[in-house]
């Protein structure tokens, strides 16, 4: 009776280390994401911290499948009328001495300035724009020699009436001026900022058109801006140069044709675009 009694205390006892043990085994073979997970679990006790650390990884994970980017470039022009004008005209003087050359230069250059303020030039729309007295040489005998001193005098003018130029540069020759330097014709600062805002939109519309052609087709469409970048370009007049030289009077009947014609104004922007 007792080493019955003893067999069925043997037998339950395996059974029990049995029962324990088979879990262990099950869990030692569970794929390393779930050991990987318990351990995650044992090493942080507050478990709403685990939740926030999950749903952090799976939004993260969303946002890197949305990697595809087009690269596109727009641009826009037009052309217009300038309103602004830069006229820079003088006079040159030569004399035997620097000071017989400079009062002959500044009655002339007075003269003209007389004539072109009767004529409708404003005070403030006038300024200097270069001086220089220098003196002139003769090589004579293995040496330089002065034979006399130049004075060069020019005024700038500065105006919104482009129409005005043609007047304002006989009146300056008949009143003495003999040089003219250069007409450049442009825009204003308030005209030229408003065309290259409604250009810039042009070139963002034109952009846009281009990116949404290209994605569909590759069968993806375009979800979102990455990154705009507005290219500048720098607008310059286009001048009119007489160069320094001696201008003879002009004939009274017809005047000096000064033709201002069409200004191109262009920007162009870089967009990189997000599609999915």
């Amino acid at each position: 009776m007792t080493t019955v009694k003893n067999n069925f205390f043997t037998a339950m006892c395996l059974t029990l280390v049995f029962a324990i043990l088979v879990p262990s085994i099950v869990v030692s073979r569970a794929p390393d994401n779930i050991v990987f997970a318990v351990r995650q679990i044992l090493s942080n006790p507050n478990p709403d911290q685990n939740k926030n650390t999950t749903a952090i990884t799976a939004t993260n994970g969303g946002i890197s499948n949305i990697s595809h980017t087009l690269s596109v470039s727009g641009s826009a022009t037009t052309t217009g009328k300038p309103d602004k004008v830069i006229l820079s005209l003088g006079v040159q003087t030569t004399n035997n001495t620097a000071k017989a050359a400079l009062d002959t230069n500044s009655r002339s250059m007075n003269r003209i300035l007389e004539a072109l303020l009767a004529s409708g030039v404003k005070q403030n729309e006038t300024s200097t724009s270069s001086f220089n007295v220098s003196p002139n040489y003769n090589y004579s005998q293995g040496r330089n020699v002065i034979t006399g001193f130049t004075v060069s005098n020019s005024i700038q003018i500065e105006s919104s009436k482009t129409a005005n130029v043609s007047e304002w540069l006989d009146t300056a020759i008949s009143a003495g001026a003999n040089t003219v330097n250069s007409i450049d014709f442009t825009q204003s600062d308030k005209k030229l900022a408003e065309i290259k805002n409604g250009l810039i939109k042009l070139a963002i519309d034109d952009a846009r058109a281009k990116a949404n052609f290209a994605a569909s087709a590759l069968g993806l469409k375009v979800v979102g801006v990455r990154s705009i970048t507005v290219n500048e370009f720098a607008t310059t007049p286009q001048p009119m140069p007489f160069g320094l030289q001696k201008l003879s009077v002009p004939e009274p009947s017809g005047g000096t044709p000064i033709i201002s014609g069409q200004q191109q104004v262009s920007e162009s922007v870089s967009i990189v675009f997000l599609t999915g």
